[in-house]
């Protein structure tokens, strides 16, 4: 048991190193802030390569997959090459990636090229994670976690505004050369932050091949079939259902190989840990919400209201300014309050930030939204660093590539599920919704028939003389308003919905331990 004359302060952090911290927090933003400016900007990329909607998509897709392949693969690399060398490389090449894409002259090459971006790229965020745990002493991680949350996640909130005004100002190809500025002001301070450390080489010898390749295979399955099932109808599909087996089976075999293997690519044991389980739980349940509203409230404001991508952008960016405010204080109060109630409180405001933005009516747009987003915005803060901080506190130096890996993939993995089961869910109450109204909506109603007269004499006063054309007119506009109140009906359902599921990680605090996340003293 140690005794006061056993124990010692805690070393310094010197300016280098905040600036290596500072500088990887940059890639983390970076990396976020690409995703979601290329999603807001999808449409006119689609258009400028000659693809359309259905293969569009895989201008996401392929990031995506190759990211989060990379995610577990971050820590193995770290440690063969080094972390500097490492992030340098990966820094340099997304710049070059970032440039490429705006040479794509079809959809082949953008996915190559989007590929190669993601695999670049996805080392910014876990290895991010890894550096505030393995440079920073604990009393200093709360400092090194803030900037990483501001970081990570205030890019969501204005990727939007900012890649909607550079692709309606000046095309296409600046949402991918706006990587540029931040990429190479990260590249400078990782290159004068972060110390020069010997390479192990051998580790790539010795790599576990098995776990990589069905770690490969299974996330880029899943993530296939997360991104493209809703739009293929599921297991309607034989492609989808085909790549669900694939993912099932090259999953469950890599779990089996990282608790058999003597050197495993992940040490999957940490899960044994209770906070680091319960905290990666909750940490599923932040992602399926942070990046599931980011999909669901666009979706409605493009759909319902007509907004375009700067306008969505205005409105999401209150998602984030907030947090500029409040993410300074945060590592001040995780010192002061139980990381645990910091946690429960920010889960229930992210549940009644959720429920404020539940429409009834088609009025409901984009200043009703402030509400919900301020606190939604708050309740980012509020949650992010203590869940962060309780999940891997304790954990040893040699455990933390495998703890970040996790706990990022976590979190990434939440955000792709998220998208997906909103999707369709929001898809299906919408097909209910019009099933109901259309239902109700017939000529042996008086109202309807009321309705579709005063059209059809409107259209033949202002559109066309011609009778049937008018009526027909009238008929039409009936239709998309009934599916214009379905599509409101189904979003608030998914409000609604959205909400319940983050009870569940309201639940997982309770299980969760006191941790000592504040330590100022180490063992002599």
């Amino acid at each position: 048991m140690a005794t006061a004359a056993m124990v010692r302060p805690e070393p310094a952090v010197s300016v280098k190193t905040w600036i290596g911290v500072i500088g990887s927090a940059l890639g983390a933003f970076v990396a976020v802030l690409n995703i979601q400016v290329v999603s807001g900007s999808l449409a006119d990329l689609q258009g400028a390569i000659g693809t359309g909607v259905d293969q569009g998509g895989w201008i996401i897709t392929a990031y995506l997959i190759a990211e989060i392949i990379v995610i577990p693969l971050s820590g193995w690399l770290a440690r063969a090459l080094s972390v500097r060398t490492y992030l340098l490389a990966s820094s340099f090449l997304f710049i070059i990636f970032s440039v490429g894409c705006t040479f794509a002259h079809d959809l082949r090459e953008m996915i190559v090229l989007r590929a190669m971006q993601g695999l670049a790229g996805g080392s910014f965020i876990p290895l991010s994670f890894m550096i505030i745990m393995t440079r920073l002493p604990p009393s200093k991680q709360p400092i090194g976690l803030t900037i990483f949350s501001v970081s990570a996640i205030f890019a969501p909130a204005i990727g939007p505004v900012i890649g909607g005004y550079l692709n309606d100002t000046f095309g296409w190809k600046f949402i991918f050369l706006l990587n540029v500025p931040p990429g190479l002001l990260m590249f400078a301070t990782l290159w004068a932050g972060l110390e020069r450390e010997p390479r192990n080489l051998q580790l790539l010898l010795r790599a576990d091949w098995m776990g990589i390749l069905t770690m490969a295979i299974g996330l880029g399955a899943l993530e296939t079939v997360l991104e493209e099932g809703n739009k293929d109808d599921w297991f309607g599909s034989a492609f989808i259902s085909r790549l669900a087996v694939i993912a099932v089976v090259a999953l469950t075999a890599f779990c089996i190989q990282q608790l058999i293997y003597r050197r495993p690519l992940l040490n999957l044991r940490l899960f044994a840990r209770r906070n680091f389980l319960f905290g990666s739980i909750a940490n599923f349940f932040f992602g399926l919400s942070l990046y599931g509203w980011v999909y669901i409230v666009p979706f409605y404001l493009a759909r319902v209201q007509g907004y375009d991508a700067e306008q969505i952008g205005t409105v999401l960016i209150w998602t984030g300014l907030p947090q500029l405010v409040l993410m300074p204080l945060m590592p001040r109060l995780v010192k002061l309050v139980d990381s645990r109630y910091l946690i429960a409180v920010g889960f229930l405001l992210y549940i009644v930030g959720s429920l404020l933005a539940s429409p009834v009516s088609s009025d409901f747009s984009g200043p009703q939204f402030i509400y919900s987003s301020v606190v939604r915005a708050v309740a980012t803060t509020v949650v992010m660093v203590p869940m962060s901080a309780i999940a891997v506190a304790g954990i040893d130096r040699e455990h933390a590539p495998s703890a970040s890996a996790l706990f990022n993939m976590g979190r990434n993995l939440g955000g792709a599920i998220g998208i997906a089961v909103l999707q369709t869910f929001m898809t299906k109450r919408e097909q209910f919704h019009s099933v109901i109204l259309n239902s109700q909506v017939t000529l042996l109603n008086g109202p309807t028939r009321a309705r579709l007269q005063h059209l059809t004499n409107l259209f033949a006063v202002r559109v066309t003389s011609d009778a049937q054309l008018a009526h027909h007119d009238a008929a039409v506009a009936v239709g998309r308003a009934i599916q214009r109140q379905a599509t409101i009906f189904g979003f608030s359902d998914t409000v609604i919905f959205q909400s319940a599921l983050l009870v569940l990680a309201l639940i997982t605090v309770f299980f969760l331990k006191r941790s000592q996340t504040s330590t100022v003293q180490l063992a002599e």
